[in-house]
């Protein structure tokens, strides 16, 4: 199963260059592995909130006694049994938008998604290939922290294989920003093809 996490939330609706860009990799990725099941979780229609001190304190009681088969750790389970995961956000104030942070929240479960071994942290997820799709208007910022922030999440959570495909500077010269998006949406289907 793939999952896909649709974070790509843009004002400019339907015309989104993220979900264009995503969509590049999905419908490769549907000719090249008919039959597979694609499941998508649309953040912006999840409406999820963050933790506060409540939803923490019974996340940890469920979690102390393994009750891992309630709705609080349901997205947990979805990440941790992917054979293949695809994020899809645009870069927002050097990361991605808050809701994709608010969903990590809920994918790093101890005991689910990761754990502790001998003072190790050690991944307990399925998927073995991680693709994390960006555009941004402006430049690529140096060392940029949202592609980092998935590279070493993959890490934890086991996650072998890490990619990345962007495309940046799209509002900067706009007469070259299908061109740009036409090199990254090649680059996106050619990932599929082998994912």
């Amino acid at each position: 199963m793939l999952l896909f996490v649709d974070c790509c939330i843009s004002y400019r609706g339907d015309d989104s260059r993220s979900h264009a860009l995503c969509e590049a990799f999905l419908e490769t990725y549907r000719k090249t592995h008919p039959g597979e099941e694609i499941e998508v979780v649309n953040l912006q229609r999840m409406g999820l909130e963050p933790f506060d001190q409540f939803s923490t304190d019974d996340r940890n009681r469920l979690r102390s006694v393994k009750a891992f088969d309630s709705p609080i750790f349901k997205l947990a389970r979805q990440f941790k049994r992917a054979d293949r995961i695809v994020i899809g956000a645009p870069l927002r104030d050097l990361t991605f938008p808050a809701m994709l942070r608010i969903y990590i929240e809920y994918i790093c479960v101890r005991e689910v998604t990761y754990h502790y071994e001998n003072g190790q942290c050690k991944g307990d997820c399925m998927a073995t290939k991680l693709a994390y799709l960006n555009v941004s208007g402006g430049p690529e910022s140096e060392g940029n922290l949202g592609v980092e922030y998935w590279r070493q999440l993959s890490e934890r959570f086991g996650i072998r294989e890490f990619f990345h495909v962007d495309a940046y500077g799209l509002d900067i010269e706009p007469e070259k920003s299908e061109i740009i998006m036409a090199a990254a949406c090649d680059k996106a289907r050619e990932l599929a093809k082998a994912f």
